[in-house]
C-alpha cells in the first residue's frame, strides 16, 4: 500500500473541519474521503478526529500528525515546482546591483549574453558603489565581493577572489622593497576606497592603516597609479594578475597575504529560485570561470 494514501484527504478534513467541504477540495466524493481517513487510521493504529453529525475535531495526535503532514506538502510543492522550474524559460523583470567598475567589466557582458539567450526576459541593472537594500528596493539579486555582512540574505559563490599588495618595479627599485607590515609606514600607499588594508599575520586576519599622498576610490585609476611607479596598492586579483604575469608589477609581502574571500550572487531568502534567478547565477558562474583573470 502506498504510504502516502490518505494524507491529502486527512489534511483536507483538518483544513475544513467536515468530510463535505475537504471532499469538494479535491474533486472527490464524500464516501472516497471517508475511506482514506479510515483506512489512514487503521495503518496508524491511532484516531486522528473525532467525529459529530455536524462536523470533525482533530484528537492530540491528529494535531502532530497535521503538523507533519503539512510539511510534507509543502515540500512536496516545492520539489515538484524545482524540476519544473528546470525546463521554465527565464521570462519577466529581473533587476539586479553591482559595484560599478566590477559591474562594467565582468557583470555586464555575461548578463547582456544571458538576456540575448533569453527574448522574454527584461533585466534592469543598477551599478551603485552603494550597498543598497535588496528588498526594499526591489532587487532580485546584487554581486558583492569579499565578505558578506547582510545575514539575511542568501549567498551563492561566483569566483574567488584574492587580494594582493603590489607595486611597479620603478618604485622598487627608487624606493626599496618592504619586507614587513612595519615597513609599509615608510612608503607611499595609494589609498583607494578605504586607508584600512587587510593581511594575514600569524595565521590571523590583521588590519593596518595606510597613508600616502594620492587618492582616489576607483580601483582602475589605483592601478593606474601604481603602473605608473607612485606608490603601493593593494587590489583584488581581476585588477592585477595581468600585470603580475607581465612583470609590469611585482607582489609584495606574499607571507602575509589575506584569506581569500569571494565574489558572491546574493539574493533574498525564499522557498526556491525563480528559473530567472537560478539560471542567471549558473551563467555568471560559468562565464567568471571561463575569465582569464580566474584561470
Amino acid at each position: 500500500m502506498n504510504r502516502w494514501e490518505g494524507l491529502d484527504e486527512f489534511v483536507a478534513v483538518a483544513e475544513c473541519g467536515q468530510f463535505t467541504a475537504a471532499a469538494e477540495r479535491l474533486g472527490l466524493s464524500s464516501s472516497q474521503v471517508s475511506r482514506q481517513i479510515a483506512r489512514l487510521e487503521e495503518r496508524l493504529h491511532t484516531r486522528l478526529f473525532y467525529r459529530t453529525t455536524r462536523k470533525v475535531a482533530l484528537t492530540e495526535a491528529g494535531q502532530t500528525f497535521l503538523q507533519h503532514c503539512q510539511r510534507l506538502q509543502d515540500a512536496r510543492e516545492e520539489a515538484l515546482n524545482a524540476i519544473g522550474d528546470l525546463a521554465s524559460e527565464p521570462k519577466g523583470l529581473l533587476r539586479m546591483t553591482c559595484a560599478v567598475a566590477y559591474g562594467e567589466r565582468f557583470i555586464v557582458p555575461l548578463v547582456t549574453a544571458f538576456a540575448a539567450r533569453h527574448p522574454r526576459l527584461s533585466v534592469d541593472i543598477e551599478l551603485s558603489n552603494r550597498t543598497l537594500d535588496l528588498v526594499q528596493d526591489g532587487f532580485d539579486i546584487a554581486i558583492r565581493l569579499g565578505r558578506l555582512q547582510d545575514s539575511r540574505m542568501l549567498a551563492t559563490r561566483l569566483a574567488p577572489r584574492r587580494m594582493y599588495l603590489c607595486a611597479s618595479p620603478d618604485y622598487l627599485q627608487r624606493y626599496g622593497r618592504p619586507h614587513s607590515l612595519s615597513e609599509l609606514a615608510r612608503h607611499n600607499c595609494l589609498v583607494g576606497s578605504s586607508d584600512t588594508w587587510t593581511f594575514q599575520l600569524d595565521g590571523r586576519e590583521a588590519s593596518q592603516r595606510i597613508q600616502g599622498n594620492w587618492r582616489c576610490n576607483s580601483g582602475q585609476a589605483v592601478l593606474d597609479a601604481a603602473l605608473g611607479g607612485l606608490g603601493l596598492c593593494q587590489l583584488p586579483d581581476y585588477y592585477v594578475l595581468e600585470h603580475l604575469r607581465s612583470g609590469a608589477l611585482v607582489s609584495l609581502l606574499d607571507n602575509h597575504q589575506p584569506p581569500n574571500t569571494a565574489v558572491w550572487a546574493l539574493y533574498p531568502q525564499q522557498r526556491h529560485l525563480s528559473p530567472k534567478v537560478r539560471q542567471l547565477i549558473d551563467a555568471l558562474r560559468d562565464g567568471l570561470s571561463q575569465r582569464s583573470e580566474y584561470a
